[in-house]
């Protein structure tokens, strides 16, 4: 889906008014399903996860905690995914060659390239699975406020510049549930990139006692893309910060284009892409996200991103003390 304009502005906003009712329904009943207690699964679950619907660079900080894990502490960990906008209920392990985008989604498509990967509503079976496959802790992408599986830390993603926007749950505003519920399920936060939408939200964890890790996306290669005549495309939750991100590396956007998150890209999207590109005498370029939902054959350029943390040392030793060292049986 599209987030709508109003979503970013104030809760007096006459939409975000008329929609409160409903919103105040909507969060009330799916806080009440957040507080359910759940199921231990047989290794210790790190979920990523964040406040709002939409995205806020939870796939690229659960790859970089699963790097932490496996480099550092040398865990070996394997990622859940309910596999959003695919067709496969699961459990299944994600095998790119055999899936698409269709079947399984387009973020575990990215997870696995990384590690093993499993797809599977049911959080709780897809934990054992993983667990079955050599993993000994699941990091799973997305599910804070799904109960079944009980997470050993949960760690909430903010994109600075987006925040949790007018701060109304869904669907007068972005968030899944009110922020004050959500909380006690929140172990820490991971603040990614600049901006001031997100400072109230970390000064909220940090009065809370919860840590707070400040993160930046880098971008692989920047040299390539400096002067290039680009015709950008996304459909994450923000095209915006994709747009922002290649004009910071000095190329040249002559046509850009955003689309809905996990937006399934038709025959007609690319030719229309493709015309205005070579109208311009210019690249398509998009996401990795993006790329992977893409037909087979279809080339294009890919910015490639990796997160890096401001403080990894604080974040290895919240990992270890929360998902490390523990004996628990299943």
């Amino acid at each position: 889906m599209r987030a709508p304009d109003f979503w970013t502005r104030a809760p007096s906003h006459p939409l975000a008014r008329l929609l409160a009712p409903a919103g105040y329904v909507y969060g009330a009943v799916t806080a009440r399903r957040m507080d359910r207690p759940g199921t231990f699964g047989p290794c210790p679950v790190l979920c990523v996860g964040n406040f709002t619907l939409g995205g806020a660079g939870k796939t690229p900080s659960a790859l970089a905690l699963a790097r932490i894990l496996r480099d550092e502490l040398g865990r070996h960990p394997a990622f859940l995914s309910r596999g959003y906008g695919g067709r496969l209920a699961g459990p299944v392990v994600v095998d790119p060659t055999l899936h698409g985008a269709a079947e399984i989604g387009d973020e575990p498509l990215l997870l696995a390239q990384s590690a093993v990967t499993v797809v599977s509503r049911d959080r709780l079976a897809g934990s054992s699975l993983c667990a079955e496959l050599g993993a000994d802790t699941v990091v799973m992408d997305d599910g804070l406020q799904n109960p079944h599986l009980r997470k050993d830390l949960a760690l909430a993603v903010v994109d600075a510049g987006a925040g949790i926007g007018n701060g109304l749950p869904f669907p007068a505003g972005p968030l899944r549930v009110p922020l004050a519920r959500q909380w006690p399920h929140v172990g820490g936060l991971i603040v990614i990139g600049d901006g001031q939408a997100g400072d109230p939200v970390a000064q909220e964890a940090v009065t809370r006692g919860l840590p707070v890790h400040r993160a930046r996306l880098v971008p692989e290669g920047p040299e390539r893309w400096k002067d290039r005549r680009v015709v950008a495309f996304a459909g994450i939750g923000r095209p915006q910060k994709f747009f922002d991100t290649l004009t910071d590396l000095g190329a040249r956007i002559v046509g850009a284009r955003g689309f809905p998150d996990h937006h399934p890209y038709r025959a007609d999207d690319l030719d229309a892409l493709r015309r205005l590109a070579d109208r311009e005498g210019a690249s398509l370029v998009t996401t990795e996200k993006d790329a992977v939902r893409l037909p087979a054959g279809v080339k294009v350029a890919v910015l490639r991103v990796t997160l890096a943390f401001d403080d990894p040392a604080a974040l290895r030793r919240q990992l270890a003390d929360r998902l490390t060292g523990r004996d628990r049986s299943p």
